[in-house]
């Protein structure tokens, strides 16, 4: 469609030059994106607040109390981040209802936000990071998350878990350590991505006897999200990449196929293809371990020495495989064929470093590439979506693109099913002119890479994700971090949000946007 709303909104900005309208499928407008203590939704769209730190996730949660948390009420309640890490559709019930689970992952604890006194809590920071496994399902024109919802699950410091794959441990793990990222796989289980843990076990150093070895933490967890009795299994042919984002598919013969982003300043891009269909139980405990090596504008998958799955990164190294700037997120088009990759900033490279998938030297505010061809093919071809910040910058982007709002330090990433691109950014409470938000735009056509805003973020927050539901109906966002401006505390925030009672802290929170009467929005 063409934008006249577009036209309306750099009239009503004042906008230097002339107005030009953009096409898009997008029922979005040009807008600003402000920053305030509030968030912003996008004209037309509804807002509803689904749960928050503090809201129970199992049914024997006790009530919040933000000023005397105990380990054991943060266990079985929302964590205090929250980053969305995948979305499972199961099989519809006989009563019509649409429902989903809905993982969200809880990696960060900032102790100066996150409690009054300002002094760190290790126990208490263990039992408030991990993951919330929350049913959702849709009541008349919303959707709801069901208290006590029969997948519902904590998942955390607690956890038992199993060990499989080539790298020799334990059979038992305890703990789910930092999970930063998930995905849900084409074989119907959930992929969790625990982080880096060397921040966290230092942090931990305390409960070190509790942890365990520091090798038992960094990997891909795997379990089946709609069996509430299902043990996560710790994958260790999959690589201790401490990863900041993963996304699966299938091999045309069946195989899965895992990508993984390490998130690190420089970091790498991997690949997992199986070694026999991905239909058979434990399908992810042998494969080839690969990294990316970019030619021009090409990736060429190259495979890791046995053994490297204890240290991928110095293996990748080694192999001269590609350094992109900060690869944090991942996402595929379910149309096939397609994966996403955000660079989310840049990080030092050197001028005689840039390349064709990296072009701007130095400090930048990152990137969207799209690589395109089977996702267990040796080569695929890739070319820049677009560039992030403005003109100054090096921005650049599809034709007219707006200037009210450009997106800045794009850090998650989803497809929906009509092939739009849903990208959430996040300068980790960092100031700028406009608030962190929520991006869409086309993948194809004229309104390729013209991206338009629906959501922006209260102040000094952050987006932890923007995921379509599998109707479309309805767009699932979280936000991360409210109010922790630097400088900020638990009792001096830059907002309440989203209750804007001065007895409560901010709060990570999990939203639901949608245009009213139910129709889809964007």
């Amino acid at each position: 469609m063409i934008g006249r709303r577009a036209l309306l909104g750099a009239a009503a900005l004042g906008l230097a030059g002339p107005a030009r309208a953009y096409i898009s499928t997008l029922d979005l407008a040009a807008s600003a994106v402000p920053v305030r203590q509030d968030d912003w939704v996008a004209p037309g769209l509804d807002r509803q607040v689904l749960i928050r730190w503090g809201d129970r996730v199992t049914f024997d949660a006790p009530a919040w109390d933000p000023r005397n948390p105990t380990p054991e009420g943060a266990a079985a309640q929302f964590g205090w981040d929250a980053r969305i890490a995948g979305l499972v559709q199961p099989a519809l019930a006989t009563d019509g209802v649409p429902r989903v689970v809905l993982a969200v992952a809880h990696r960060e604890v900032l102790a100066a936000m996150a409690w009054p006194g300002l002094r760190d809590r290790p126990e208490l920071a263990a039992a408030m990071q991990g993951a919330s496994l929350l049913n959702l399902e849709k009541a008349g024109d919303r959707w709801l998350v069901v208290d006590g919802g029969f997948q519902s699950r904590r998942l955390g410091a607690e956890t038992l878990c199993r060990w499989t794959g080539p790298v020799a441990a334990t059979p038992g793990v305890q703990g789910l350590l930092a999970p930063e990222a998930g995905c849900a796989t084409p074989w119907g289980s959930l992929l969790l991505a625990e982080g880096d843990p060397r921040p966290w076990l230092a942090r931990l150093f305390p409960l070190a006897l509790r942890w365990g070895e520091a090798a038992r933490y960094g990997w891909v967890v795997e379990l089946d999200p709609l069996d509430p009795q299902s043990v996560p299994a710790k994958r260790s042919a999959l690589g201790r990449i401490g990863a900041a984002a993963v996304a699966a598919a299938l091999a045309a013969d069946g195989r899965a196929v895992v990508f993984l982003a390490d998130g690190q300043p420089l970091g790498f891009l991997y690949r997992f293809v199986s070694a026999g269909p991905a239909a058979e139980p434990d399908a992810l405990d042998a494969g080839r371990l690969q990294v990316a090596q970019a030619e021009g504008e090409s990736l060429r998958w190259r495979d890791l020495p046995a053994g490297a799955e204890s240290d991928p990164a110095a293996a990748a190294a080694a192999a001269g495989a590609t350094r992109f700037d900060t690869p944090a997120a991942l996402a595929l088009d379910p149309r096939g064929g397609r994966l996403l990759l955000a660079c989310r900033a840049g990080s030092g490279r050197s001028p005689s470093r840039v390349d064709a998938l990296n072009p701007r030297p130095g400090a930048h505010p990152g990137h969207v590439l799209e690589f395109t061809g089977a996702p267990e093919a040796e080569r695929m071809a890739g070319r820049i979506l677009f560039l992030a910040g403005d003109a100054a910058e090096g921005g650049r982007y599809g034709r007219d693109q707006p200037m009210a709002a450009l997106p800045r330090y794009p850090a998650t990433l989803a497809v929906d099913a009509r092939g739009r691109l849903w990208v959430g950014t996040d300068r980790f409470g960092a100031p700028g002119a406009a608030a962190d938000a929520v991006f869409a735009c086309d993948l194809d056509g004229p309104g390729r890479a013209v991206l338009l805003p629906a959501y922006g973020a209260p102040l000094a927050g952050g987006l932890g994700g923007a995921m379509p539901t599998p109707q479309g109906d309805a767009l699932l966002v979280t936000v991360r971090h409210p109010g922790a401006a630097p400088g900020a505390s638990f009792d001096q925030p830059a907002t309440r949000w989203p209750a804007f009672d001065s007895r409560l802290p901010p709060r990570a929170a999990l939203l639901g946007l949608a245009r009213p009467g139910g129709r889809p929005g964007g």
